[in-house]
């Protein structure tokens, strides 16, 4: 499936399972990303992100936001959103 680069994680934090995301594109609620880096490799659907501590359902370039992620994630990794 095609993908297009729309962030970077530049944080994590193991309780509870959140990455932060500075994004270069839009990202929706309910979209298919893809995290990719050295060793991590994990594609999932965002159920909720926030932007300082408030939940939204949308977010843009430069907007750094929080999302729950199904797996460790490290710094530096390649925020991906799966189209089509």
């Amino acid at each position: 499936m095609p993908e297009e680069i729309i962030g970077t994680v530049s944080d994590f934090f193991a309780k509870p399972v959140v990455a932060g995301i500075e994004l270069i594109g839009a990202l929706e609620e309910g979209n298919k990303i893809h995290i990719k880096g050295h060793t991590t490799d994990i594609e999932f659907t965002v159920s909720s992100m926030q932007i300082n501590n408030v939940n939204v359902t949308q977010a843009n370039a430069g907007d750094t936001i929080g999302i729950k992620v199904t797996d460790r994630v490290r710094r530096g990794d390649t925020v991906y959103k799966v189209t089509g």
